[in-house]
């Protein structure tokens, strides 16, 4: 009977310096810089999905909404651009009659500078385009992204098309 007492209490300190060892190792797992940079990453790279999504989605019935949108999606000079252009960018999108819906098929983030709030992403970009009076045509592009951390999140700061061979 001493005997199982005497390895009943080696187990139950085996246990307990594993559960303090285990313990330690998932609190330094999630405290670490390499898991604050990937939660960063992560945020930037879902923001950056929601942003292209919304610059790329466009309905002319619904145009003042989705400039609103772009705008809302956006910082900086990119802002600044849309919100400039504004009227003219309107009247084109009423006047082509076109609705136009997207989805980002692939992103990744090729550039993240967590200190100074920027990074970079590329996203692969399914867009379907349907005119009023015509055939519906799908493409697949490819888009080169910068981001910039503000108050509200990350933001789009550039949106452009990913050339062949970049």
């Amino acid at each position: 009977m001493r005997i199982f007492t005497a390895l009943a209490a080696v187990f139950a300190v085996v246990m307990l310096v594993f559960a303090v060892f285990s313990g330690f190792v998932w609190y330094s797992s999630a405290h670490s810089s390499e898991s604050s940079f990937a939660a960063a990453r992560d945020d930037a790279l879902r923001s950056g999905q929601v942003g292209i999504s919304n610059f790329l989605t466009l309905d002319y019935q619904k145009v003042d909404e989705d400039l609103q949108r772009w705008l809302n999606s956006s910082t900086g000079e990119l802002r600044a651009e849309i919100d400039k252009d504004k009227d003219s960018r309107k009247k084109q999108l009423v006047d082509a009659k076109s609705v136009t819906t997207s989805k980002v098929l692939d992103s990744a983030i090729t550039e993240l500078d967590d200190r100074a709030g920027t990074a970079s992403m590329i996203a692969v970009v399914e867009s379907t385009v349907t005119p009023a009076d015509g055939q519906k045509v799908t493409k697949i592009n490819r888009y080169l992204t910068k981001l910039t951390r503000t108050e509200d999140g990350w933001k789009l700061s550039q949106l452009g098309p990913l050339r062949a061979g970049v």
